[in-house]
This record gives C-alpha cells, structure tokens and sequence, in this order.
C-alpha cells in the first residue's frame, strides 16, 4: 500500500457545485431536525433529557447522508430510507457518548460530555438507551429488508467495539505500526461509513456484489476519513475545526501522523517522538516543534497523499457500480478532503 500511495499522484482537492454541497446539507438538516424528535416525550426525564441533548448536538449526519445517498442511487425514496439513516446517527451518538467516558473528554461539539454533565452512571445509561433507540428506528423498515438490514447493523456494532478494545490497547503498548492502526482505523471510522452505505444499498435491493462493492468503497474513505482527521489535528486553520491544534499529540495519541513520523524519524527526531509512543503527551508548547520536525520528515506530504489514494479508491468503486450519482462520489470527495 505504502509504495501505490508514493507513486500515486495527488490530486488538487475536489470541491462539489454549489448545488450539490446545498442538496447535501438539506439531507443532513432533515436528519438532525428529525432526530430531535425521537425521544422528544419519553420520560423519565432524569435518562431521557441527557439522551434529547445528545441528540440535539448537531453533528454534521455525513453517516446518515451517505446512506441516504447509497439508497437513493437504486431509487429508495427518503421517506422509507430516513428510519435507517436516523439508527445510524443514533448508533454514531451511543459510540461518541461511551468514547467519551473512557477517553476522559471534557467536551463534544462544544458542550460539556455527558458524563461530565450528569455523571458517568446516567452517561452509561444513555449510551445504552440510544442503542435501543437506534434498533428501534430499523425496526420501522419493510419486513422483506429486516433481516439482512440488521445483520449489517449488528456485525458493525460488534466491529466498533472491537475496535474500541484495540484502540485501547494500542495506549499501553510502545510497539504499534502503521498497518495496525489502519486495521483499527477499518474496525472502528471504516465499518460504520461502510456500513452506512452498505444498509443503504441493501434497501435498495441491490445485488450481493454491488453491496460488497459499495461497502468496499465505505472502508477506503474511512481510511481516507480519519486520516484526514489525524491531519487535521494539527494543520487545521478553519475556525470551525472546534478543537485544540496538537490535541491528540497533546494527550499521547497514537495517530498515522505520529506512527509515520516515528517510522521515518533518526537521532534526535526519534527521541523526541518516542516520548510520545511511550504514552507521555507533549506540552502545548511542543506542539510546534513537533509540527516542524513532522513537516521535516515529509509526514504531512505522505499523509495528504494516503488520504488522496484512499479518496480516489472509494470513487471509483461507486463509479464502478451499474447505478450510480453524483452527489454520492461529491459527498464522499467533500467528507475526505474536509477542512473542520
């Protein structure tokens, strides 16, 4: 892989017609504005006011979007699609709300993190009752599709745990390379974009090969996805970004970033990353340095070349389909080359 993406040749960053970006952001509004309504008059208020703020945070649905897409490209209208799309933004929030308890995080989007809120037993709690919820929205499609539908959704809950429990292991160990934290990467960001599409090709009745296609393209950008992220983490000038440059570095993360820079790192350079594979995060003010020692290395290049690599290969899988749209390769080409 490492040798296709040094050959491969960057493309300059794709932006989407306006037309398109706007048509992309009425699916994500019409997700969010939906999911406020899930739990709008549940009680008890002590778990289901957590479990309305969750799903009042207003996340960008790109999940939930690309499903929507994926179903509409074998002509499954909204309407009998949007109950899958709302458990896979409901299943994207159960995630987030458990990552922030064992990641210790303070905030998500921008407001204090459940546990933080309300205590990590109420977060537990939500966590499970938005599961519940997410199953009980795929539980609204036609019969004919259930079966196949849930076993797509439940084979990803199982590969996101499975990916959280690597994760975590990746934190005590000092000897995690590249190829590891891409198949982390595949468990974790790739099997719920994969899946997101893969549900929505299922809804539309398409061929067994066609859903493995397309799920094949779902676990290339995830690659390209959380690489991006990676990189984001410390190159992201977008005010909207909305989270502390170097944060990962900051709090010992193991990211492609880092993993290649210590790949490629000697003397000095290796010493100083090192500290951060063995699990002691830098200060604020190392931030910088670190940024110019990667830069140095050619970390950044090789990165933004990865994630072009990965891009390319997702679109072309859709475009390798019998049906395919527009908006689906625009979507997937925005949500890679993102800049917050």
């Amino acid at each position: 892989m490492i040798k296709q993406v040094q050959e491969a040749q960057v493309r300059e960053r794709v932006t989407a017609p306006a037309q398109l970006q706007e048509q992309v952001s009425a699916l994500g509004s019409l997700v969010s504005e939906r999911l406020c309504h899930v739990a709008a008059e549940r009680q008890p208020s002590v778990l289901y006011d957590p479990v309305r703020y969750v799903l009042a945070g207003q996340g960008k649905a790109l999940r939930p979007v690309l499903l929507l897409l994926s179903a509409q490209m074998y002509g499954v209208e909204k309407a009998r699609a949007l109950p899958v799309a709302l458990a896979i933004e409901i299943l994207h929030n159960w995630a987030l709300v458990h990552d922030d308890i064992m990641d210790a995080a303070q905030t998500r989007r921008g407001r204090p993190a459940v546990h933080v809120r309300w205590g990590v037993n109420t977060a537990l709690l939500t966590g499970d009752v938005l599961l519940g919820l997410a199953y009980e929205q795929l539980a609204r499609v036609q019969p004919e599709t259930l079966p196949a539908l849930l076993s797509a959704f439940t084979r990803m809950v199982r590969s996101l745990c499975e990916g959280q429990a690597v994760d975590m292991q990746f934190e005590t160990r000092a000897d995690v390379v590249t190829p590891e934290y891409l198949d982390m990467i595949d468990l974790k960001t790739g099997a719920l974009i994969a899946a997101s599409m893969e549900m929505g090709a299922i809804l539309g009745r398409a061929s067994k090969a066609e859903q493995s296609r397309i799920h094949s393209a779902g676990m290339a950008l995830g690659r390209a996805f959380q690489i991006q992220d990676d990189l984001l983490d410390l190159i992201a000038v977008d005010g909207r970004w909305g989270k502390v440059i170097g944060g990962d570095l900051m709090e010992g993360k193991k990211t492609f970033l880092l993993l290649e820079a210590l790949s490629r790192a000697k003397g000095e350079d290796k010493e100083f990353f090192g500290k951060i594979q063995h699990g002691r995060g830098l200060a604020a003010a190392d931030i910088d340095d670190a940024r110019s020692r990667m830069d140095r290395l050619g970390v950044f290049d090789f990165a933004r070349k990865t994630v072009a690599y990965y891009t390319r290969r997702a679109v072309e899988a859709v475009e390798s389909l019998p049906k395919r749209t527009e908006m689906l390769s625009a979507l997937m080409q925005i949500m890679a080359s993102r800049a917050h």
